[in-house]
């Protein structure tokens, strides 16, 4: 059963740096090396929105809010996708998923909590 696990979320200052990081278990690393992987997040009473995305070839994707200030990454080697987080607004208070995608299927984690205050 594949599962996706978030961490590193918490609650920050504004201008503070996180690193948020998501592990796939239960697929194989041919599986995940060959996935889109996507960071997400949610914010109270807004739909949810793609941050970032990586390919398998490493082509990156940033939505415009995050642009120059977060980073993703991925080590295929440890079935594992990286946002690191830089220069943090109130407006990134959001709850912030995974998702490994394939031709045929994707997968979600439940996500990890991040709060900003100014």
């Amino acid at each position: 059963q594949v599962r996706l696990v978030e961490s590193g979320g918490g609650v920050m200052q504004a201008g503070e740096s996180l690193r948020l990081f998501c592990v796939g278990t239960g697929v194989s690393g041919s599986l995940f090396a060959i996935s889109t992987m996507g960071w997400y997040r949610q914010a109270p009473g807004k739909q949810r929105e793609l941050v970032a995305s990586i390919t398998s070839d490493g082509y990156t994707n940033y939505a415009d809010s995050a642009k120059g200030r977060f980073t993703i990454s991925r080590d295929n080697g440890k079935n594992t996708v990286y946002l690191q987080m830089n220069s943090l607004k109130p407006e990134d208070t959001a709850v912030y998923s995974c998702n490994l995608a394939t031709a045929t299927y994707d997968w979600w984690g439940r996500g990890t909590q991040v709060t900003v205050s100014s």
